[in-house]
C-alpha cells in the first residue's frame, strides 16, 4: 500500500508540473554533448545540444524536471511519450546540422492520445503549451521533425522527415542509433508467464517467447479498417451470388446434369467460405482470432496459435479451410467432367453413373486434411482479416497444407480443362467441314472458356499471394524485432508486406465464389424463377377462391381452383327391337 500511494503522489505531481513544461526557448550555439539523463539514456539518439526549448542551460537541470515524468511513463499509458519528452528536453544534436529539431506533430499526436485520457481522470487537460498544433507537420517544406521507428518506441533509431534538402533523401539516420540485438519489441507481445500455453513454444523471427499482435502490425489503423469493411463486403456479394446458383439448382435439379453439375457443389462450397467470413463480422476480429495476452493479466492480445479452440475459431476454421479445399477438389472434378464429355465422348448419363465417385474424393480429401490440421493443432489466427487458418504463422504449415493443395488441384484442373477444350476444337472442326451448324457448340465453348478463365485466373492470383507471403515472412518478422538492418540483411529485402497483396488474396478469395454463380446467370434461371412465382401466385388465388367442391354424381372434381380431366362411363347404344 505505501509504494501505492508514492506512485500516485508522484504520478500526482507530474501531472501538476506538466502544463511548466512547455515553454519556448531560443536556441544559442550548439556543441554536441554526450546525454547523461538516465530518462533518456537509449533512446535512440546519443547527443544532445542546450540550452533546448525550456532554456535549461544544463543537463541536470533538464534532468530534474524530466524525471518528474518517470510515472506517467513507467506505467505506460503511451509508448510515445518518453521518447517525445526527451526530444523536447534533450534535443538530438548533429554535428552537420545546426537548425532546431523539434519532434514531429504525429509523435505528439500519439503521445497525447495515450496519456491525455489519464491527465483528465486525475483533472489536469493536456498543457495549451504542449499543444500538437505548435509542432511542424512531417514533410513540411521549411522544416525537418524527428521521429522514430515504431516497432521499438524506446530504442529505435530517430528518423528527420522534412523535406529533401541533402543528396540521399529526407531519411536521415545517425550511425550511432541503430539499437543492436534482436529482441520482443513493441508491438510485440512477450509471453513472459511459465504456465502461459505459449511458453517456449512461440517464436518470431529469430526471438522465442514473442507473438504477433491481435491486429497486423504492419498496416495502419486506416488500412485496417479500409480492410474489414471490403472483406466483409465481398463476403457478402460471394454469398449472394452463390445462394441464387444453389437455390436455381435446388428449384430445377434438371437444370444441371453432368458434366455441369459440380458447378452447382463448387458454388455451395464458396457459399459456406463466404458464411465463415460473415461469422468474423458479427462475431468481432478479437472474439476469433485473437488469444489472452502474453503475460497475463492486462497484457495485450496476441494472435492464437497452434490451437484447436476456441470453439468460434475452430468453426470458422472448418468453414473457411474445409469449404476451400472442397471448392478447389470439385473444380477439379468438373474439369474431369468436362474432359470425358469433349475428349472421351462420354454421355451425361455416362458420367453421372461415376457420381458417387467424385462425392468420395471431393469431400474425404478434404476431410483428411482437417483432421491432420486439427490432431497437430495448426489451426491459427489471421492478424489481417480476423479469421482463423492454418499457416498464418507457420510457414511450413502454410506449404504443406495450404500452399501445395492449390498448386496440385490447379495444375490437374488446368490440365483437363485444356485437354477438353482441344477435343471441343477438334469436335467444331469435324462439324464444319462436314456443313453442319456449330452455332450452339461455339456458344458452349465461349461458356466454358469464360468459366475457365473466371475460375483459374484467380485461383493462380491466390496461388501466388501465398508464393509471395511464404517468401518473405521470415524478412517481414525480423523487421519487427530486430533494428539493425545489418541484422536482417539475410533475411531477404522485403521489410514489410505490401497492403495491396494482402487485399487480393482476400479479393481474388471471394471472387472465386462470385463468378461461380455465371453459369446460372442465364435466360432459363429467369423463367425458372418466374415460373416459381407463377405457380406460388397461382395457388394464393386458389386458396382464397373457397373450399373445394366436387361433384361425384356429374365424375367431376373442383378443388383449388384446378379442374381434373373428366372420365365418361361408356354408354352402349340401344339395338333395335
Amino acid at each position: 500500500m505505501l509504494k501505492v500511494r508514492r506512485f500516485s503522489c508522484h504520478l500526482l505531481l507530474a501531472l501538476c508540473l506538466l502544463p511548466r513544461c512547455c515553454g519556448a526557448g531560443a536556441a544559442a550555439e550548439r556543441t554536441c554533448q554526450e546525454i547523461t539523463v538516465p530518462l533518456c539514456k537509449g533512446i535512440g539518439y546519443n547527443y544532445t545540444h542546450l540550452p533546448n526549448r525550456f532554456n535549461h542551460d544544463t543537463q541536470d537541470e533538464a534532468g530534474l524536471e524530466v524525471h518528474q515524468f518517470w510515472p506517467l511513463v513507467e506505467i505506460q499509458c503511451s509508448p510515445d511519450l518518453r521518447f517525445f519528452l526527451c526530444s523536447l528536453y534533450t534535443p538530438i544534436c548533429l554535428e552537420d546540422y545546426k537548425k532546431p529539431l523539434p519532434p514531429c506533430r504525429s509523435v505528439c499526436e500519439r503521445a497525447r492520445s495515450g496519456c491525455a485520457p489519464l491527465m483528465r481522470q486525475y483533472g489536469f487537460p493536456w498543457p495549451d503549451r504542449m499543444r500538437c498544433e505548435l509542432l511542424p507537420v512531417q514533410g513540411a517544406a521549411d522544416t525537418l521533425c524527428m521521429d522514430y521507428n515504431r516497432s521499438e518506441p524506446t530504442s529505435a533509431p530517430p528518423v528527420l522527415r522534412g523535406p529533401t534538402d541533402r543528396p540521399g533523401g529526407n531519411r536521415v539516420v545517425p550511425a550511432s542509433a541503430c539499437d543492436p540485438g534482436c529482441r520482443c519489441r513493441a508491438p510485440l507481445v512477450r509471453v513472459t508467464d511459465e504456465r502461459h500455453p505459449l511458453f517456449n513454444r512461440v517464436r518470431t523471427g529469430r526471438v522465442a517467447n514473442c507473438a504477433m499482435p491481435c491486429r497486423s502490425p504492419y498496416l495502419t489503423e486506416e488500412e485496417r479498417r479500409f480492410a474489414a469493411f471490403w472483406v466483409g463486403l465481398w463476403a457478402l456479394l460471394c454469398f449472394l451470388s452463390t445462394l441464387l446458383t444453389v437455390a436455381t439448382f435446388l428449384l430445377d435439379t434438371r437444370r444441371f446434369p453432368y458434366p455441369e453439375r459440380p458447378i452447382v457443389f463448387l458454388s455451395a462450397c464458396c457459399l459456406f467460405v463466404s458464411v465463415g467470413y460473415l461469422v468474423r463480422v458479427a462475431a468481432g476480429h478479437e472474439r476469433v482470432a485473437c488469444g489472452g495476452g502474453g503475460g497475463g493479466g492486462d497484457a495485450p492480445e496476441h494472435v492464437l496459435y497452434e490451437t484447436t479452440g476456441p470453439a468460434l475459431c475452430t468453426v470458422v476454421f472448418l468453414l473457411v479451410y474445409f469449404f476451400g479445399m472442397a471448392s478447389a477438389a470439385w473444380w477439379v472434378v468438373l474439369s474431369l467432367s468436362w474432359f470425358l464429355s469433349a475428349g472421351m465422348k462420354w454421355g451425361s448419363e455416362a458420367i453421372a453413373r461415376y457420381s458417387q465417385y467424385f462425392h468420395v474424393a471431393a469431400w474425404l480429401v478434404p476431410s483428411a486434411k482437417c483432421v491432420a490440421v486439427l490432431a497437430l493443432s495448426c489451426v491459427d489466427g489471421d492478424p489481417v482479416a480476423g479469421i482463423c487458418y492454418v499457416g498464418n504463422q507457420n510457414v511450413n504449415a502454410l506449404r504443406g497444407f495450404v500452399l501445395a493443395p492449390l498448386v496440385i488441384y490447379l495444375c490437374l484442373g488446368s490440365a483437363f480443362l485444356l485437354s477438353g477444350f482441344v477435343s471441343l476444337f477438334r469436335i467444331r472442326n469435324v462439324i464444319k467441314e462436314g456443313g453442319a451448324q456449330t452455332r450452339k457448340l461455339d456458344r458452349l465453348m465461349v461458356r466454358i472458356g469464360l468459366f475457365a478463365a473466371l475460375y483459374t485466373l484467380p485461383a493462380a492470383v491466390i496461388v501466388a499471394c501465398y508464393l509471395y507471403e511464404q517468401h518473405n515472412r521470415a524478412a517481414w518478422e525480423a523487421s519487427l524485432s530486430c533494428a539493425c538492418p545489418s541484422e536482417r540483411k539475410d533475411e531477404g529485402d522485403a521489410r514489410e508486406p505490401r497492403y495491396a497483396v494482402f487485399m487480393l488474396k482476400y479479393f481474388t478469395c471471394h471472387l472465386v465464389g462470385i463468378t461461380s454463380g455465371a453459369w446460372a446467370w442465364s435466360g432459363k434461371t429467369l423463367e425458372s424463377w418466374r415460373a416459381l412465382c407463377t405457380r406460388c401466385c397461382w395457388r394464393s388465388k386458389g386458396t382464397s377462391a373457397g373450399s373445394a367442391y366436387s361433384d361425384v354424381s356429374a365424375g367431376l372434381t373442383w378443388r383449388s381452383g384446378t379442374t381434373s380431366s373428366v372420365s365418361c362411363p361408356k354408354v352402349t347404344p340401344l339395338s333395335r327391337v
